[in-house]
């Protein structure tokens, strides 16, 4: 049996000694949980330091005036029908300055009552228990504020939860029931001016939530409208975008197709070239819309791939580098056009080169839809303050898709140059046909 015992004590040691572990630690945290401030010390205005001073001052002079007055008092107090009871007061010098001495202490403690709530409710509470029953009226009222101070300002949570009932107990059982703290007299004032406060803040509470609600939904209406008109705005970008990528090409393509319909029968060579034109522009077209379309997707719905990217998802945005490539798609589209760079060439911001991209896109595109049969140059010049691109083409008469025009590319390009502080001006030429001059500022190299 020994042994059994001996055997069972032996596994039970470890999880005894886990057991006092956990309980050693809980009171520690316990302990440091009630040392620990809940939240920051709050913060005092100086309208708030002077209200407490001249309360500490106010209650001072009134609790050391009450004092001085009662010294040396005897106070008979009729119990019943020929039953009195003799309430004496401290007397001589030392009992006044007893007196003053508590009542200043106990006042002038509330001087901080904000920024050190406890330590003032621990100095109230040992001056108004050290204070006489008889004229417990001295130390009394300061000990109610103190006790209000902590409860509302002290950042101390636990420990002001676990000294607040024992100062009320402590104070609530050493007094008497003979002499009265607040005379009767007073007695429905101190209820009722308590009550029209409660009331009146009640109803200043009531009306900064009204205010603050109201300040939420303000807030809030703001807020979806900015959304809106975000939502709105990238929409716009996005549309001109499309715009800009799909009527060029497909413009071109409509044109290349129309052409090699009409010589397939007679020169099915030339009808293949035009064809392969038609095939390179909509290549063209596809990888910038993959370009756009990559906006609108989300970037977690491209890492759920294989992994294999398509070369032409890789490819930049088209650039000043790219002119060639465009101007020699719209020769091949029947537009002869002339392509000139002047100036020293230097390093832009990628923004802006592909805002002169849609400048010369958008305006070649117009030419080939409203000017059949004309020329067309692109002038590109890189001034020491500003980049110039200017189309102009000779004029000639509509082509078939000059009907489907909104002017809605030429808007898009203003706005997008906007971005850059930049220009655009359109017109007819006093020589015939037409002219597209952008204009946008540059940083000195």
């Amino acid at each position: 049996m020994r042994n059994v015992r001996t055997t069972l004590e032996r596994l039970w040691a470890p999880a005894r000694e886990t057991v006092r572990e956990k309980a050693r630690e809980t009171v520690r945290a316990a302990v440091r949980d009630a040392g620990s401030p809940a939240g920051p010390p709050p913060r005092l205005s100086g309208r708030s330091r002077r209200f407490d001073v001249l309360l500490a001052l106010a209650l001072g002079v009134t609790t050391v005036y009450y004092g001085i007055d009662n010294a040396n008092n005897v106070v008979v107090r009729e119990m019943a029908p020929g039953v009195e009871y003799i309430v004496r007061r401290p007397s001589g010098t030392g009992g006044m300055a007893f007196m003053v001495t508590l009542a200043a202490v106990a006042s002038g403690a509330l001087a901080l009552r904000r920024r050190y709530p406890l330590a003032v409710l621990c100095v109230v509470t040992a001056a108004t228990l050290a204070t006489p029953p008889s004229v417990l009226r001295l130390t009394f009222y300061a000990f109610v504020v103190a006790v209000y101070s902590a409860a509302v300002y002290s950042p101390y949570r636990v420990a002001t939860l676990a000294v607040l009932p024992v100062s009320v107990l402590l104070v609530g059982t050493s007094g008497n029931t003979v002499t009265p703290v607040i005379p009767n007299q007073y007695v429905v004032p101190l209820v009722l001016i308590p009550m029209a406060v409660a009331a009146l803040g009640l109803r200043t509470w009531k009306l900064r939530t009204d205010e603050g609600r109201t300040r939420l939904t303000t807030l809030r209406r703001e807020q979806a409208e900015a959304l809106r008109r975000a939502v709105e705005h990238e929409r716009a970008r996005i549309a001109r975008e499309l715009h800009d990528v799909v009527t060029h090409n497909v413009s071109v393509m409509v044109i290349q197709a129309g052409a090699a319909r009409k010589i397939m029968e007679n020169d099915p060579e030339r009808a293949g070239e035009a064809l392969l034109a038609v095939e390179a522009g909509g290549r063209a077209a596809m990888t910038e819309l993959r370009h756009v379309m990559g906006l609108l997707t989300m970037a977690g719905e491209g890492e759920q791939g294989t992994g294999a990217e398509d070369p032409a998802d890789l490819a930049p945005q088209p650039g000043l580098d790219q002119l060639d490539t465009l101007v020699g798609r719209v020769r091949d589209a029947g537009l002869p056009v002339g392509l000139t760079v002047a100036g020293a060439r230097r390093a832009i911001p990628s923004g802006v080169e592909l805002a002169v991209y849609r400048v010369v896109q958008e305006a070649l595109t117009n030419t080939v839809k409203h000017a059949s049969g004309a020329t067309a140059s692109v002038t590109v010049e890189y001034g020491p303050e500003r980049l110039r691109v200017e189309v102009t083409d000779t004029g000639g008469r509509p082509g078939a898709g000059a009907a489907t025009g909104n002017g809605r590319g030429l808007i898009g390009l203003r706005e997008r140059l906007a971005v850059y502080d930049g220009t655009l001006t359109t017109g007819r030429r006093l020589t015939g046909g037409y002219r597209v001059e952008a204009l946008i500022p540059l940083e000195a190299p």
